[in-house]
């Protein structure tokens, strides 16, 4: 028996999913030919929570997977008291995979008396004594700081890219120009730009936000495609005013690239409105009604062979790896 059978057989694997994205727990459950515990999550009248985790965990290495989207305190609660009742139940590790890390837009203080939620976030996760974090695309790559554990950051930016590929939307001898709708992502743009050996341009926005605001491009678009890139977005007024800014600056076509869609408020409604060729996106998020032109891309293999590195003492730098092979 080898060192990886004998750790299987002393430490089996076991899956939990939680109520954030069933269909994507499901998805990542099959690639793995592990079935998900049974466990039951009951609201009471007043809000609270209770959990019953159907089966034995006692010496497992447990990996809980949960989206923290709308609502996002309770799904939080709820991954809260299932880690406490893991680390009870004498589980082996316990790891987290949270596809979408809610409050990481919280990761700096700006102003007097803000508080940095990310941080905060970070230190409730680790009082339920987790052993790993693996998550996708963090709003800001410095938060990986606020763990003292090891946080496994996976990119879905090359599969978002694979598929502008794929599909002969962009290529490498292609006139494509990768957006940012602010100053602040330019880095992301400019990776994502290496995937086309594209320029990047910038929408440069000061002040107020508006939907129907047209601001100034730093970078030329006239005549050309763009691809807005963001981590997320929320209520769509970021992707509305950038695209609104380059087609008024010559752009023949518009695409937008986005990892998260938390599709807010009426964001469904305004990125129906505007003149936008696809909005292609991951399934980090559940949603019941998205665009009529977005495009899923599902990052089930990707979470996946994340667990499986990490329970068979794999090294994570492999997917990045093969990920850069794109470029």
């Amino acid at each position: 028996m080898n060192k990886e059978e004998l750790h299987k057989l002393l430490h089996p694997m076991k899956l939990i999913g939680l109520g954030g994205n069933p269909a994507l727990n499901d998805k990542i459950a099959g690639i793995l030919h592990e079935p998900l515990i049974s466990t039951a999550v009951h609201h009471f009248s007043d809000g609270e929570i209770q959990v019953n985790i159907g089966e034995t965990v006692r010496g497992c290495d447990v990996f809980v997977i949960q989206t923290i989207q709308d609502p996002v305190n309770q799904s939080f609660m709820e991954l809260e008291i299932v880690l406490d009742a893991l680390h009870r139940a004498s589980a082996h590790s316990v790891s987290c995979v949270i596809p979408y890390l809610a409050y990481s837009r919280s990761d700096t203080k700006t102003r007097s008396r803000e508080p940095i939620t990310a941080k905060l976030i970070a230190n409730l996760l680790q009082l339920t004594g987790i052993d790993r974090l693996l998550t996708i695309d963090l709003h800001a790559s410095q938060i990986q700081g606020f763990y003292n554990i090891p946080v496994d950051h996976l990119h879905a930016q090359p599969l978002l890219a694979q598929y502008f590929l794929d599909n002969g939307i962009a290529t490498k001898d292609d006139d494509v120009v990768v957006v940012s709708p602010d100053h602040a992502g330019a880095k992301l743009a400019r990776n994502f730009g290496q995937y086309f050996n594209a320029p990047i341009a910038i929408v440069d926005q000061r002040g107020m936000r508006y939907d129907d605001q047209v601001h100034d491009m730093i970078g030329d678009v006239k005549g050309k495609k763009c691809i807005i890139v963001d981590d997320l977005v929320d209520t769509g007024s970021r992707i509305a005013s950038s695209t609104k800014s380059v087609m008024a600056a010559g752009a023949t076509k518009v695409y937008v690239a986005i990892t998260h869609a938390l599709l807010s408020q009426n964001a469904v409604d305004r990125l129906n409105g505007l003149p936008i060729e696809q909005i292609v996106v991951t399934d980090t998020i559940r949603h019941s009604h998205y665009p009529d032109r977005m495009v899923r891309i599902s990052v089930d293999q990707l979470l996946a062979r994340g667990i499986d590195y990490v329970y068979n003492d794999r090294s994570i730098h492999k997917i990045f790896d093969e990920q850069n092979r794109l470029i």
